[in-house]
């Protein structure tokens, strides 16, 4: 299997959503764990997107 080479940046973004998890998980039940899963949440997923997407060249869409 290939592995994906990643820049250094999203190898960070990944380590502070990771412990951002962890720091909610360790909470007590409550509005302030919520909010602190809910930040977690948006980290991981802005560490999982893509990037910038760029439209491909050629014959246009329909």
């Amino acid at each position: 299997m290939k592995e994906i080479q990643r820049a250094p940046d999203r190898i960070d973004q990944e380590i502070r959503a990771a412990d951002a998890l962890e720091r909610a998980r360790l909470l007590p039940p409550g509005p302030e764990r919520n909010e602190a899963l809910k930040l977690a949440s948006l980290l991981r997923c802005t560490a999982d997107s893509p990037g910038p997407v760029f439209a491909k060249r050629g014959r246009p869409r329909k």
